[in-house]
């Protein structure tokens, strides 16, 4: 899936659970959770030892799923990621190498931002649309609505202390596609196999962003 195709869907659903999961056996549920929530997205972040087998699981069995590696730190992860199926890659920080080798293989990257400095480099680059995280610690919604005043041509997706209470807050932002989020999917209630609270979570997630 292209860049371009990749941030439609984003801008469709508003909202990418941003998951860590230390059992890869639960991966299928958890999916399952999100496409029946009507929330057929994942980034898996790179946290855990069962992070590339639950992208690999996902990826070769749920494939409406738009899945993506988060917390990507090394061009190895990027490859290992893109190996076993992750169709996007996240990084918390601006990493050029990172960036440079997915540009050079076509593979959409999100970069992490926190200052115009950051987001100088993404422009660079020609990269129009990066995280900005941690969002809460770095100002909340209205850092993010002052920094991105002087880019208009550039998106964001805001991650980072983001749950049902604030999430508004940034989705009315117009330079805002979606927010990455992980209150609907936290790392307790998928170590619990408690998938119908995460069900009952995201469709409220995305009840919120529709009404």
């Amino acid at each position: 899936m292209d860049s371009l195709t990749i941030f439609k869907r984003f801008t469709e659903l508003k909202i990418i659970p941003v998951i860590t999961i230390e059992n890869a056996l639960y991966s299928l549920e958890l999916a399952d959770a999100l496409i029946k929530a009507g929330l057929p997205c994942a980034e898996v972040t790179l946290r855990t030892n069962d992070a590339f087998t639950a992208i690999k699981q996902i990826a070769h069995n749920r494939k409406e799923v738009l899945l993506g590696a988060g917390t990507v730190l090394k061009v190895d992860h990027v490859k290992e990621a893109c190996d076993m199926g992750a169709g996007f890659i996240v990084t918390p920080g601006f990493n050029q190498k990172v960036v440079e080798y997915c540009i050079k293989n076509s593979i959409t990257v999100i970069p992490g931002t926190s200052n115009p400095t950051d987001i100088g480099m993404a422009l660079d680059y020609n990269l129009t649309v990066v995280k900005f995280f941690p969002a809460e610690s770095f100002g909340g919604a209205g850092t993010l609505r002052a920094m991105s005043a002087p880019y208009p041509m550039m998106r964001f997706i805001p991650t980072g202390g983001i749950n049902k209470g604030n999430m508004m807050d940034y989705l009315t932002i117009s330079s805002v596609i979606a927010v990455g989020g992980s209150w609907m999917v936290e790392k307790g209630l998928i170590n619990k196999g408690n998938f119908r609270e995460i069900t009952r979570l995201t469709k409220e997630a995305v009840g919120l962003v529709k009404d």
